[in-house]
């Protein structure tokens, strides 16, 4: 099956940096689309970035002009630039990758463990 396994994050300061990474690994015939999501303490998920197979980004309004997603198709890999980070940033980031992992099987959505981002002085 598909694994999805995401990096990157820590402590930083508002106004910091940083840069988290998510890699697909495993059986995979196809991925569809990448995304990072985020989750705060007592809120729901939230998307905060998608990125389609045909290049289409889709940012959150409150990321917007602050966090550049990027991917690497042949690493099966996408990466999320943090900048400008405000303490409201704080949140568990996840990785969710739709993807089949042979010709015969559906799309499906796979979620990594998430990695935790903490915006404070």
């Amino acid at each position: 099956q598909v694994q999805v396994a995401e990096s990157g994050g820590g402590l930083v300061q508002p106004g910091g940096s940083l840069r988290l990474s998510c890699a697909a690994s495993g059986s995979i015939y196809s991925i569809s689309y990448m995304g990072w999501y985020r989750q705060a303490p007592g809120k729901q998920r939230e998307l905060v970035v998608s990125y389609t197979s045909g290049g289409t980004t889709n940012y959150a309004d409150s990321v917007k002009g602050r966090f550049t997603i990027s991917r690497d198709n042949a690493k099966n890999s996408v990466y999320l630039q943090m900048s400008s980070l405000k303490p409201e940033d704080t949140a568990v980031y996840y990785c969710g990758v739709v993807a089949k992992p042979s010709a015969q099987q559906s799309f499906r959505t796979y979620w990594g463990q998430g990695t935790e981002v903490t915006v404070s002085s």
